[in-house]
Formats: structure tokens, sequence, C-alpha cells
């Protein structure tokens, strides 16, 4: 991507979601090894002002501002706060990363709160954060991006946590639109992004887990990873991890989308009648 080395540079303001710890965190962290001006945002107040002195001392500009701003990106409001205090503050913006998420987990016929929350937060805060501070980045005329952080349970739903999948299958839509839209407006110097992570040792993920498990990959690599596809221009940013290579992601995705085009089950990984069957298609 021609652009990126631009858009990641000193001067540039980067605003992420979620970045109180996590991908987030290391999101924050690299933007401001780069230069970059970078307003941290999450709903821990705590942990949000902890994570800004970290970034801030990997800052590479003396000049560069490290910013946290507590925010509930699911409360649309909030985040036109937000906006209207980055605008003033820090002015154009050139990286939004909307990545705050959570995973209480939830069932078919859970708590209804769990499903509230969870779509609040990982769909709608990604909605609000793109469609409030989407228009002033196309406005501004300089090379911009917008990243959404999705997930491979939005694209193979895998049986478990339905909210979650919903959501971030929303996420998936919403980002291709987003793309689409962007692309087909004149003049317009913005691109979306779509972060798919795999198995990442985050607060989210760790389940009481204090040691990271051999399969899964740091934060770090995994935003060091999205800046390398970030600079080959990739809109799907399909991340492996030390248990899954991208092979087996094709694999497991194409065999999703052949439940449609062979009319099998749905979720036919885990029927009983073609669990062998996906086994042996894994080792073609």
């Amino acid at each position: 991507m021609a652009d990126l080395q631009t858009i990641l540079s000193d001067g540039k303001v980067a605003v992420v979601t979620g970045a109180a710890s996590g991908i987030g965190l290391a999101a924050a962290t690299r933007f401001a090894e780069r230069g970059m001006h970078v307003v941290l945002v999450d709903n821990d107040q705590g942990k949000l002002e902890d994570a800004r002195k970290t970034v801030a001392a990997q800052s590479k500009n003396t000049d560069a501002r490290i910013a946290a701003i507590t925010t509930d990106v699911s409360d649309r409001e909030a985040v036109a706060a937000l906006e209207q205090t980055v605008s003033e503050q820090f002015g154009d913006v050139h990286v939004l990363m909307n990545n705050a998420g959570i995973q209480p987990g939830s069932s078919l016929f859970g708590p209804e709160a769990s499903w509230d929350s969870v779509l609040k937060v990982n769909l709608m805060g990604i909605i609000h954060g793109t469609r409030i501070f989407g228009p002033k980045m196309i406005a501004h005329g300089e090379p911009a991006m917008i990243i959404n952080t999705g997930s491979k349970q939005g694209i193979t739903t895998p049986p478990g946590d339905p909210a979650y999948n919903v959501a971030k299958a929303g996420v998936k839509a919403f980002t291709e639109a987003l793309q689409h839209e962007l692309r087909t407006t004149q003049g317009c110097r913005v691109n979306a992004h779509l972060l798919i992570p795999g198995f990442v040792f985050t607060p989210l993920a760790a389940r009481g887990r204090t040691e990271k498990p051999d399969d899964a990959w740091t934060p770090e690599q995994t935003v060091d990873f999205m800046i390398e596809s970030l600079a080959r221009g990739d809109f799907y940013i399909l991340c492996p991890d030390n248990d899954v290579d991208r092979a087996t992601d094709e694999k497991r995705i194409a065999w999703a989308a052949g439940d449609i085009i062979e009319n099998r089950p749905p979720l036919s990984r885990w029927h009983p009648d073609f669990a062998e069957k996906f086994k042996a298609y894994l080792k073609t």
C-alpha cells in the first residue's frame, strides 16, 4: 500500500478503541513507535491510564501526544463526544481502529443481557465509530484507513457462543460494505480493512490463564502481521497462529461456504454425518 508509510508517520493521528490491553494496546504502541499522535480509548479508566503511560514510553516522537479518553463505544452519543474531542484537540484522524470487544459468553436461549451487551459493543461500537469518524476522514482528503477487528468466528461461526458469532459476522458484512462505499466515492483516499485474528493471548481470551499457551500468538505478533498485510494492501487480514496456518484456515472457510453450495446441514463440521468427511478433507 503506497500510502501506508505516509499514514503511519510523524504527526498523523491514530484513534484505537479497546486500547487498554491486548491487540488494541499493541496497535497503539506500534503507531506510537512510528511517531504518530495516538488516542487510546477504552471504558476501563484505570487500565487505560496505565496503557497510555506504556504507549507514551515507546513513542519515537518527542512531540507526539499520547492521550487516553474513557468512552463506552456502545453509546453513540459518547462516541460522538469522543470524535468532537479528538477533532478539537488533535485535528484530522488518519487511522481509526475499531477494536473494542467483549466476550462474556452466550447461549441461544440464554440471558438477553449477554446478547445485548455483545451486540452493542462488538457490532454497534464498530458501526458507531465508523459512521461518526468516517465522514471527516473522507473530507480531509489525506490518505487514511479504518481497521475493524472481526473474528474467524464471524466467518465459520462455530457452535458455543452465538451472540459473539452474530456480532462478528455483522462486522465482516459491515466492513465489506464500507470498503465498497469508500472505493466508489470520488476522490476518497480512505481504505477499510478487516482484521481477522487467530488465537491471540489477550485478557479477552485468557479465561483464567496467566501464561500464554504455546498455540497462541501474542498481541504484538498479531499487530506486526496486520501492518505487513496493510503494506500489501490486503483487505482481509487473516492471521495465523502457532496452531493453525493459513492453509487450514482457508480449508475451514471453504468448507463453511460449501455447506450452502452443496446443501449440507449448517455447521456440518460438527454434524455427526459429516465430521469424518471434514477431517478427511483437511488432509487433502
